[in-house]
């Protein structure tokens, strides 16, 4: 199983936004599109960084409501390790879990592909999971 597999079911759609974007703005934008990250892109739409809702709570709390009106690059997670397509979903679990990173961006030849949550590796993984179980009982039912 690779992430491609995932990226396949859920689709490829990810958010983005620039550096200059207020945090104020990327809240409003995460609420708009009901979602919990948004990518940020430079100007050639390479991937520079993330803004995760925790990212806003911790900004807020460390600098009051203020830190709503400064730009994301203050704030976001700089170049996240992004994955490829190509990489396992179980490695991206151990990433996921070690590193507690909730999403992860995916790129092939340095450009953004798609974006995979902890959610959508949660919801794969119960979907093989439930499909073998169905496959061993159809078997255990022949045999």
């Amino acid at each position: 199983m690779t992430i491609a597999n995932i990226l396949a079911e859920k689709g490829r759609e990810v958010v983005t936004a620039s550096a200059d974007t207020t945090l104020q703005e990327a809240a409003q934008l995460m609420m708009r599109c009901r979602i919990g990250a948004i990518v940020i892109l430079d100007h050639s739409g390479r991937l520079t960084g993330l803004i995760a809702e925790r990212d806003i709570v911790s900004a807020v709390a460390l600098d009051g409501p203020e830190a709503l009106t400064q730009p994301i690059s203050s704030f976001m997670q700089q170049t996240p390790q992004p994955a490829r397509e190509e990489d396992a979903v179980e490695n991206m679990m151990r990433v996921m879990t070690l590193e507690r990173r909730r999403h992860i961006p995916v790129v092939r030849e340095s450009r953004l592909v798609g974006l995979v949550s902890i959610g959508d590796v949660v919801k794969y993984r119960i979907r093989v999971i439930e499909e073998e179980h169905r496959s061993m009982r159809e078997y255990i039912a022949q045999a």
